[in-house]
């Protein structure tokens, strides 16, 4: 465990690095930022904040002395290595501080006053900027999934009745993640669906609602009238074109030797950064619903409306769908497949 009394700007941002590899990107930054706060709280580091009418605790000093001061930190607590301050401007109310740390050089930043120095800052108009869908007419909602994994079966429940309810106004779809986790049937199962909705559409969400039910695709193809004939020509050519069943023979081609890729919408998976069943994305931004329900995943979609659509003031259920197979709900709605 880490000592929050002893994180200070020499380790944190070894601290965070460590962390890298071993975690994802996201989570890497959330704990990075849960860090930083804790360290706030002990007093080893501090945020600030002067706002237009607020009155500085003593004095702003010159750059010049604020220089000296960062320098003097540097030579008493990096060791083993130069460091220095190769530059500094003003940035809003701070002074940011170009350092270089051996051959390595970071930006750091520095109260007015010369008091408080700190390792980053974080921009929050770009911060929710990122975050915002921008809206549409017409919204794009793609779901990646793995089509055995329980947690994109639960998604693919949650969304069902959303686009039922959205088909004529929104353009919704089902895509894969570019590996599999759930043997050859979830590959086989995988072609099924991408040929289903790409060259029988009018089949596809009818057969899906049937096969995340019980899994039996079977039994769902003849039931919703599937043309398996034409679906066998597919099926076939999109195997050769993306080299899938040739990807699960060869190990070698194995994500990290461990699982086969699924490469039909691997330029989508790079795109948006999908890393796991499941993901949604709307409007080009990856969306995490409050929990997996039908009308959590329509208040999703409708937000990415450009104008109010009379189709969102109808309430879907507000129960989370069961993961894995069947008609059930759930009381959590957090797992992945990844």
């Amino acid at each position: 465990m880490f000592d929050v009394k002893k994180i200070n700007f020499k380790n944190f941002r070894n601290i965070v690095g460590s962390l890298k590899g071993r975690l994802t990107e996201k989570t890497v930054l959330y704990f990075g930022i849960l860090l930083l706060f804790l360290a706030l709280a002990s007093g080893s580091l501090a945020l600030y904040y002067m706002g237009p009418t607020a009155k500085p605790s003593s004095a702003i000093v010159s750059m010049a002395e604020v220089k000296t001061r960062v320098t003097k930190y540097l030579e008493e607590n990096v060791s083993g290595m130069t460091a220095s301050v190769v530059g500094m401007t003003e940035k809003d109310d701070l002074y940011e501080v170009k350092l270089k740390i051996g051959e390595n050089e970071f930006t750091a930043y520095a109260t007015r006053n010369g008091k408080l120095l700190f390792p980053q800052t974080i921009d929050l108009d770009e911060f929710l900027a990122s975050l915002a869908v921008s809206a549409r007419e017409r919204p794009d909602v793609k779901l990646f999934v793995m089509s055995y994994c329980p947690y994109g079966l639960q998604a693919e429940k949650a969304l069902l009745p959303v686009w039922n309810l959205l088909k004529d106004k929104a353009d919704i779809g089902i895509y894969f993640v570019n590996y599999a986790m759930h043997e050859k049937q979830e590959i086989d199962e995988n072609l099924r669906q991408y040929c289903l909705e790409k060259d029988q559409p009018d089949k596809f969400v009818s057969y899906l609602s049937c096969f995340v039910k019980d899994g039996n695709a079977a039994n769902c193809l003849k039931s919703t009238g599937v043309d398996e004939s034409k679906l066998a020509i597919c099926v076939s050519a999109t195997d050769k074109e993306f080299n899938v069943t040739q990807n699960y023979e060869n190990k070698d081609s194995w994500l990290n030797g461990t699982f086969p890729q699924f490469a039909v919408h691997g330029d989508l998976n790079d795109k948006y950064g999908v890393s796991g069943s499941p993901t949604l994305v709307i409007n080009d931004k990856i969306v995490n619903p409050k929990n997996r329900s039908p009308e959590e995943f329509k208040v999703a979609v409708c937000k990415a409306f450009n104008s109010p659509l009379a189709e969102c003031s109808e309430t879907l259920s507000t129960e989370s769908a069961s993961s894995g197979f069947g008609t059930g709900v759930d009381a959590s709605s957090g797992g992945s497949c990844q």
